[in-house]
């Protein structure tokens, strides 16, 4: 479940990764409300994430990942779930991100994925290294 735990509502997941991520009160405080935005939400936030679809929990996991800024974002097959609209968002925001000299490390099968949003990419098959470049 992302790193989130099932019995917890979305906002005590918020406050639980952001201990887990090593911010403090004030700063989980100052992203919440991001996140709530970002992840579209709305009142389902308030209750347990044991009842979210697995589109929802990927929109408040990827929300509090990138709200926070940090300095190396790992994603492993981020944009499996999620509807066209919040995937556009996503990359966007990935965007805005890696032009503010962010590292990103992304495993997908998705190659236009891959090109939309890295520079360059090492493609592995059975674990071996079988190219690599850039876009």
């Amino acid at each position: 479940m992302m790193g989130m735990d099932g019995e917890l509502t979305g906002l005590e997941n918020i406050k639980l990764r952001g201990l887990f991520l090593g911010l403090s009160k004030n700063e989980i405080k100052n992203i919440t409300e991001d996140v709530i935005e970002f992840s579209e939400l709305g009142d389902f936030i308030k209750i347990p994430v044991r009842t979210y679809s697995s589109g929802m929990i990927l929109r408040l996991g990827f929300s509090i990942s990138t709200a926070i800024n940090p300095e190396i974002l790992l994603m492993d097959e981020w944009m499996s779930v999620g509807d066209s609209d919040f995937k556009r968002k996503a990359e966007m925001r990935l965007n805005s991100f890696i032009s503010k000299a962010g590292i990103m490390v992304m495993a997908t099968h998705d190659d236009e994925l891959a090109k939309s949003v890295c520079n360059k990419f090492i493609r592995l098959e059975h674990g071996e290294i079988v190219s690599k470049g850039g876009f």
